[in-house]
């Protein structure tokens, strides 16, 4: 298995079952693109095909400071969740390099987190945040 494949499965086993918290709950989806390093707010927008969408790129620690940190108002399970999403980040974080969040969109806000592999691959996982 290439390193990429690798970063891939750890990837999912990372995120499987964790949702993303904002007037929604969204899945996360592992997203890889060969080849493509390093990325560009450009080159995110032409990938997923969102040209004309509005981009914002977020810090990951910020994107996840109200899951990966606990927080008073979390109940039992956004708790436990903590956990699960700081193995994530770290997952992100040793396996990725140059990681940045591209925020596409406005309300309905597809969240890229994305950094480069080894193999000059782009990878990461996707999610959604509902903003009204």
């Amino acid at each position: 298995m290439t390193m990429s494949g690798e970063i891939v499965e750890k990837l999912k086993e990372a995120s499987t079952g964790l949702l993303m918290m904002s007037e929604s709950d969204y899945p996360f989806e592992v997203v890889q693109w060969k080849g493509a390093a390093p990325a560009t707010q450009e080159k995110i927008l032409q990938l997923t095909g969102s040209q004309d969408l509005l981009v914002e790129i977020v810090d990951l620690d910020y994107l996840f400071r109200n899951c990966a940190f606990e927080q008073e108002w979390h109940n039992e399970l956004q708790k436990k969740d903590v956990k699960k999403f700081q193995t994530l980040i770290q997952t992100l974080k040793d396996n990725l390099s140059d990681i940045s969040v591209y925020r596409v969109g406005q309300i309905n806000i597809d969240a890229y987190i994305i950094g480069q592999t080894k193999d000059g691959d782009l990878a990461g996982v996707v999610t959604k945040l509902v903003e009204t």
